[in-house]
């Protein structure tokens, strides 16, 4: 899988989540991000894409960019989004894929920068379709995410973002399978007091675990990145939590 999987992705899901965001209208209330609005999550993906842009631009060793903030006007605010997209979509296609740049995770590069906007969007435009619809924090919409990109999307949470912060001080113990058999993936992620998170391919036809995370890998995907999701989840229900909760 790799970047033209990725910029195919992003190109969708943005052109999805600007077609939800402007049915949905500015005022509408996000349930899936406690206290926002259709208007500020425009305008965090917005500034999102323009972070993204000046990234790509900046050495690996520089400091983070500095982002100006977007219009407060929605219409505005619509036409900076468009703008920032296009501009985005334009540099991740035509780099170098494989070019170090400045991100927040190990090994930013174009390619790996294309795959983090693709579910950036992607969970957004639940978010828009949530708004849309105008679902409580706990209801599953029904739309369904294609099995591919939702396991690209589960790997990418709990191998590179996961990690990320300070665990000097969790208390955190055991281990986690999470499984999406209609995408044939599965991942155990261990926990250890004071470490960071380590996410490998499980192995043994006796594994135990303290949690287990199953379902599609739509349902796995929603889960791990905190929304609502049909998941099932036995086991230490918190620990099966972490993840959600970064």
């Amino acid at each position: 899988m790799g970047s033209e999987f990725h910029l195919k992705a992003f190109q969708g899901q943005a052109a999805a989540f600007r077609a939800a965001a402007l049915q949905a209208g500015p005022d509408a209330p996000v349930s899936t991000c406690s206290g926002w609005d259709v208007r500020r999550m425009v305008q965090h993906l917005a500034r999102v894409y323009a972070s993204v842009r000046l990234a790509l631009e900046t050495e690996p060793d520089g400091e983070r960019p500095e982002v100006p903030r977007p219009p407060t006007d929605f219409d505005e605010a619509v036409a900076w989004w468009d703008d920032r997209c296009a501009e985005l979509v334009t540099a991740l296609s035509t780099m170098e894929p494989d070019r170090p740049v400045w991100s927040f995770f190990a090994g930013g590069t174009p390619a790996s920068w294309t795959r983090r906007m693709a579910h950036e969007t992607a969970i957004h435009r639940l978010d828009a379709e949530h708004a849309l619809a105008g679902l409580g924090p706990d209801l599953v919409h029904e739309l369904i995410f294609d099995p591919e990109l939702a396991a690209d999307g589960i790997d990418e949470m709990l191998d590179k973002i996961l990690p990320l912060g300070d665990w000097s001080q969790t208390q955190h113990e055991g281990t986690v399978l999470y499984h999406a058999p209609d995408a044939g993936k599965a991942w155990l992620v261990t926990y250890r007091p004071g470490e960071r998170p380590v996410t490998e391919s499980p192995h043994g036809a006796a594994l135990e675990v303290d949690a287990t995370v199953a379902g599609t890998a739509d349902a796995v995907y929603r889960r791990v990145w905190g929304r609502p999701s049909t998941a099932m989840v036995t086991g230490d229900a918190a620990l099966a939590s972490v993840a959600a909760g970064r």
